[in-house]
């Protein structure tokens, strides 16, 4: 099924084109839907030479070692692409991509996609831009695995979940619109499950957990624990 100029107006590179550049790329471009725990992209595996993006749900992306222990790297939501190596590497996944929910992607031809960048040099530095603040990420978070306590990670994890993904004001607090179940938050900040169960309930005057779901009640406190200032019993 192709997309529609609606759909490609909410992919982030693509959101400040005008309605007839998008409508030059409707014939390039592919929509695919995927069901929840349903496997995009296997690491190792050649990537098809396309832009891929999301329309509709979460992805997670996940390495995994060759001890088998998984790594969640990263949650991308509606609007991201992902698997850049098939446009600008050397074709082959660097990790797997597992639709967190029902979701719809988008993909857009390599050479419509160039050709657009020739057309509107602007989008070539919105990619740079997105791969730009992913290099930055990832550069933080080997260094708080490095450095930080796992306390820190942890707050900081729910900070930046916040941030992209927004809240809900509630009787209680802000409750975060995506949930953050205990084999997610363990395998993004490095942690066993069991040690993240530990530190949720170190959290309680902090933040209400409850089947991935949190609340914070007390956001001066989260700031203090995610600057390494405050220290928990």
């Amino acid at each position: 099924m192709l997309a529609t100029v609606e759909q490609l107006a909410q992919i982030f590179i693509f959101s400040g084109l005008e309605t007839e550049q998008l409508e030059q790329l409707l014939a390039h471009t592919q929509v695919r839907h995927y069901l929840r725990d349903e496997i995009i992209l296997h690491e190792g595996s050649e990537v098809p030479v396309k832009l891929h993006a999301i329309l509709h749900g979460t992805l997670q992306i996940k390495k995994t070692a060759a001890t088998g222990k998984e790594t969640i790297l990263r949650i991308l939501p509606v609007g991201e692409i992902f698997a850049a190596p098939a446009l600008f590497g050397n074709g082959i996944a660097p990790a797997t991509v597992v639709a967190q929910q029902d979701c719809q992607i988008l993909t857009v031809e390599r050479k419509a996609l160039l050709e657009a960048i020739g057309q509107t040099p602007e989008l070539a530095l919105r990619i740079i831009a997105v791969l730009n603040q992913r290099l930055q990420l990832l550069h933080n978070t080997i260094h708080g695995l490095v450095s930080e306590r796992a306390i820190v990670r942890l707050a900081r994890l729910i900070q930046y979940t916040m941030l992209q993904y927004g809240t809900e004001s509630s009787s209680t607090g802000q409750t975060l619109k995506m949930n953050l179940p205990h084999y997610q938050i363990s395998r993004t900040i490095g942690i066993t499950y069991e040690e993240c169960a530990r530190l949720i309930s170190s959290l309680k005057s902090v933040m209400i957990y409850k089947r991935g779901k949190i609340t914070i009640v007390n956001p001066k406190a989260l700031d203090e624990i995610a600057s390494g200032e405050e220290k928990l019993d």
